[in-house]
């Protein structure tokens, strides 16, 4: 035996290894060319073929939109913030996408759409990546049938850049004082577990898709979620340093108003991937309608978010204050995202106008309770989040829609990010990982966590003047 070994090069024994592989996953491969010809699926017609194409390319729109939506979130972040934690901010940002990607393929997506198997249950999984459709090789991802609407493919890109905008919300709720390690922890187990397991209950069909919950976009099963996990965070982070000076708030403006109003327009426009892009399809005079009305709604109740929070920010302070109206715009934008699709014009304003009144009655509560939420994450998606899904209620027109649905269907929810987000920060918070220490916090994240700075230091200078107790 030896002398058969050396008989042949190890280049050889590779090259024959290579060649014995090739060959078996050849077989396997025409193996599973004949099974799939066995239970070939319907032939797509000319129409559906064209329908199929056309409803792929908007939806690989609407799902870069939402993707750009990241870069609004950490310009909006990055702007409210000290410019001592700019990179924190952004290297956060990237992190959320980036494992929120590859924890969705993983294990999100099948939990999130399990299959019908699972219609009306709290809970189930699929497979694994976009097999969870029973999509299998790179083949069956381009097949066009007549049971397909648009390319599998489309729909994983779309459904990911919704996870990625739950998870990143949270970053502003916590900034300034979470330590990296446990930011990444926290966000591969929301885009990995929590969300998608909340968001199967409707959209995967499970227990709330049968009770007839609504909510179209994603005010509650989106925004509330990251709402909530972020007013978790910030509760068991506890405040920045010299946020509450003996029990006074103590206001800490960020350092780039203009990066910020950038952020809000950036994450307005992103929103028309959101909103509209939740028709899923689009092909057809009906569908083009309702895409096009669900986007009026979207404006219309932005605006008015706009408008009343600026209105009563300058009744409470005397002073018209642009972060109000920024955050009135979100509020808007977040309370509409349930129902866009069902409300009158004329309610899509109203629900944006009481969006705005509530995004800033939020901020003075979270000041009241000592909460310190850096960007408003709390009262712009997890209030405004619930208030879209109880607006649904009150002012959906679609079959079915009931407000005692929309009641429990939102707390139940919003119950379920906060309650096992408030558990996951206090896990890390008993293993002394996560908050950054007083001096690191002082100086700042991007020295302390990552050992460099955004800008040069003379610009950043004043924020070491911090106090250094509270």
């Amino acid at each position: 035996m030896k002398n058969l070994f050396r008989r042949y090069s190890r280049w050889q024994w590779a090259t024959w290894g290579i060649m014995a592989l090739t060959i078996a996953v050849v077989g396997m491969s025409m193996g599973s060319s004949v099974a799939l010809a066995a239970d070939e699926p319907a032939a797509a017609t000319a129409e559906q073929e064209s329908a199929y194409t056309f409803n792929t390319i908007i939806m690989f729109v609407c799902a870069v939109l939402v993707l750009f939506m990241q870069a609004g979130f950490a310009m909006l972040e990055v702007g409210l913030n000290a410019a001592k934690n700019t990179i924190n901010i952004l290297f956060k940002n990237v992190m959320d996408l980036s494992v929120g990607v590859l924890l969705f393929f993983f294990v999100g997506f099948g939990l999130m759409y399990p299959g019908g198997d699972y219609a009306g249950e709290w809970f189930g999984f699929g497979k694994s990546g976009i097999g969870g459709l029973g999509i299998e090789t790179k083949s069956d991802l381009s097949a066009v049938t007549a049971e397909l609407n648009y390319a599998p493919s489309a729909d994983f890109l779309f459904q990911v850049a919704f996870a990625a905008t739950a998870a990143t919300i949270v970053s502003g709720a916590v900034a300034g004082r979470m330590q990296f390690k446990s930011y990444l922890v926290y966000s591969a187990i929301l885009t990995g577990f929590i969300y998608p397991i909340s968001g199967m209950w409707k959209w995967g069909g499970g227990w709330l898709e049968a009770m007839g919950f609504h909510d179209f976009a994603g005010s509650v099963i989106v925004h509330a979620v990251g709402g909530f996990a972020g007013l978790a965070g910030a509760i068991m982070l506890g405040p920045r340093i010299g946020r509450f000076i003996k029990g006074k708030s103590v206001a800490m403006p960020g350092h780039n108003i203009a990066f910020a109003a950038l952020g809000v327009l950036i994450l307005w426009i992103g929103w028309y991937g959101f909103n509209p892009g939740s028709q899923l399809t689009y092909y057809g005079a009906e569908n083009a309608n309702i895409t096009a009305y669900i986007a009026v709604t979207t404006t219309l109740a932005a605006s008015a978010g706009a408008v009343a929070a600026m209105l009563v920010g300058w009744i409470l302070f005397s002073k018209p204050d642009v972060t109000m109206a920024l955050n009135g715009a979100l509020a808007g934008l977040v309370g509409i995202t349930a129902n866009c699709d069902q409300v009158a014009l004329w309610a899509a304003i109203v629900i944006g106008l009481v969006a705005g009144l509530l995004v800033v009655i939020g901020i003075i509560a979270l000041d009241k309770f000592g909460i310190d939420d850096p960007v408003g994450a709390w009262p712009v998606h997890g209030l405004c989040g619930v208030w879209g899904g109880l607006a649904t209620g009150i002012f959906g027109t679609a079959e079915g829609v009931s407000f005692v649905t929309q009641l429990v269907g939102t707390a139940v929810i919003s119950a379920w990010a906060f309650g096992t987000m408030l558990v996951l920060f206090g896990i890390l918070k008993a293993m002394g990982i996560l908050r950054v220490s007083a001096e690191e916090e002082t100086q700042g994240l991007d020295v302390s966590e990552h050992g460099m700075h955004a800008y040069p230091k003379s610009q950043i200078m004043e924020d070491h003047l911090t106090p250094a107790t509270s």
